[in-house]
């Protein structure tokens, strides 16, 4: 699917939303109506008066094949495309097609309102004669059937034109985004959406975007300075070509490098960063633009989140676990000695551009711990994605840029999905998001950092995880433990932690953000693609496994 194609009766806002939304995608609009009297010269009444509708309907699946065989772009067709099977199935087969719906009585009110410019009254057909509303209704009731053949249904009888274009774009990610990425359309022009209550923003991923770093943020209506923070060893592979990409875009740049590692991610540099914006006189209209891993997005998102009560954040991954998690979701935070991410804020970011070329630069082992992240969507969300990396592995391996495109894309749309469903955490499936991180988090800390990576913690966590499930009797399918261990594995994670100071990380685990009255919610897998969050865990379990991680 590539194109977002509106339909839906006379009357409920097409071409309004339509322009809207793709000013929000960055993507060209076009009007099938406003194109057939561009190409005839003539109105759309004189066509039928002149002509007859035969010869309109015609000229309407002409302008629809062009437009559906052109790049991507959101369409407004006429109300009554979708009655023609030809234009039907291409429509269906080319778009995500969305519905725009409103009772009759809604859709008279509005034709009777003030007619678009250089059109009268007397130009709609519809409004012609005594009973315009049984006209409408009888009409309505006729293509109705057609109508549900959309991928998606928005009700605007009671929205604003802002809220109508948030229901498309909602519906436009849910749809497209997980069937794109299945189908292995890794393109950029195909963007990941992720839909929160602060808006709408893409997740682009592909090969070389860092250089259309600045052009990206124009279009997402972006401006001021940008003020761009990474690490000293991001901005030796990467700096200088974001710097060239925003200030072709026009704009002023600086740059703030601090050092690569989990420690950078602390109140302390948070603070020289507050004192580096305001030396800089940044305001609330400019951009903190994060350019690196986890750690400096985490950081200078929560750095945007937090000075002068809120900036506009872009988040920039160089590193695998990055672009599939880290920088989708708003979750952003920094460290207390205690523990992993006990100060943060949610606070979204306007824009994520993940180029793939960065990876080339990464250490094996880097590249390897970001596959935890992705293969952990897998285990608990979607058993197809699972399946994909163990049989694509030796691609993955080798970093062949279209497999890459296809998993980050793919794993990058389950994430968009869950955020889009539980932004704060809510409603319990966010909460999934943490499989393995329980024990992956209380590693990290009790080895103050320094020896494991994000995802090979989580990888020894996952495998804690999958052990408690099973010894719960949580997880139903006896092979899954073996499935996850062989994957992870083949990837080059561990699944142990031999020699670790087990009091150390049972006092971080107390710690964890999912305790509810004094007991973890521990996320289990019940089987593959399926994962619950389980309360009820007797407590000496986690404990007997943790002995058996640690030997």
């Amino acid at each position: 699917m590539t194109h977002l194609i509106l339909t839906g009766f006379s009357g409920t806002g097409k071409s309004a939303v339509g322009r809207q939304v793709a000013h929000r995608l960055g993507w060209p609009f076009l009007d099938t109506d406003d194109e057939v009297v561009r190409r005839t010269g003539k109105p759309i009444a004189a066509i039928f008066a002149q002509e007859g509708e035969p010869r309109f309907r015609e000229l309407e699946r002409q302008a629809l094949r062009d437009a559906c065989a052109g790049a991507p772009k959101v369409i407004a067709t006429g109300g009554g495309a979708l009655v023609d099977p030809s234009n039907r199935d291409l429509m269906l087969r080319t778009g995500v097609v969305v519905c725009l719906e409103a009772r009759p009585e809604t859709i008279h009110r509005r034709l009777l309102g003030q007619p678009p410019v250089g059109e009268s009254p007397e130009a709609r057909p519809l409004l012609a004669g005594p009973d315009a509303l049984e006209r409408i209704r009888s009409l309505k009731a006729q293509r109705q059937p057609l109508y549900a053949l959309a991928h998606w249904t928005v009700a605007t009888d009671h929205l604003t034109l802002e809220e109508v274009a948030e229901e498309v774009l909602r519906g436009w990610q849910m749809v497209a985004s997980r069937q794109e990425a299945q189908a292995g359309r890794a393109s950029p022009e195909a963007p990941v959406l992720v839909s929160t209550t602060s808006g709408v923003y893409p997740v682009l991923v592909g090969w070389g975007l860092l250089n259309e770093l600045g052009a990206r943020m124009r279009d997402a209506g972006l401006t001021g300075a940008a003020f761009l923070v990474t690490d000293e060893t991001v901005v030796a592979h990467h700096g200088a070509q974001a710097q060239r990409s925003l200030e072709a875009s026009g704009f002023a740049v600086h740059v703030f490098a601090i050092p690569a590692g989990e420690p950078s991610k602390s109140l302390q540099m948070a603070q020289r960063l507050y004192a580096w914006l305001a030396e800089h006189r940044a305001e609330r209209r400019d951009v903190i633009v994060a350019l690196g891993g986890g750690v400096v997005g985490d950081l200078a998102g929560y750095v945007a989140a937090t000075y002068g009560r809120g900036m506009p954040l872009v988040q920039a991954p160089t590193s695998l676990a990055a672009m599939v998690d880290a920088s989708i979701g708003g979750k952003v935070a920094v460290d207390l000695p205690v523990g992993k991410n006990l100060v943060g804020a949610f606070h979204q970011p306007r824009l994520v551009l993940a180029d793939i070329q960065t990876l080339t630069t990464l250490p094996p082992r880097e590249v390897a711990s970001g596959w935890a992240e992705a293969i952990k969507h897998g285990l608990i969300l979607d058993a197809d994605l699972f399946a994909f990396f163990e049989s694509q592995a030796d691609r993955l391996l080798r970093l062949e840029p279209e497999a890459i495109a296809q998993a980050i894309r793919w794993s990058a749309a389950i994430k968009a999905d869950v955020v889009s469903r539980d932004e704060r955490e809510t409603r319990g499936l966010r909460t999934l998001l943490n499989y393995g991180h329980t024990i992956g988090h209380a590693l990290e800390t009790a080895t103050v950092y320094g020896r494991f990576l994000h995802g090979e913690a989580v990888a020894v966590g996952m495998r804690g995880a999958a052990l408690i499930g099973q010894r719960a009797g949580v997880t139903v399918d006896a092979g899954l433990l073996e499935r996850q261990r062989a994957l992870l594995a083949r990837f080059g994670l561990p699944d142990s932690c031999p020699g670790v100071d087990l009091e150390a990380v049972e006092h971080a685990m107390g710690l964890d953000k999912k305790t509810a009255g004094g007991r973890i919610q521990w996320v289990l897998l019940e089987r593959l693609g399926h994962a619950v969050v389980n309360g009820d865990v007797p407590p000496d379990l986690p404990l007997e496994v943790l002995r058996e991680l640690a030997h």
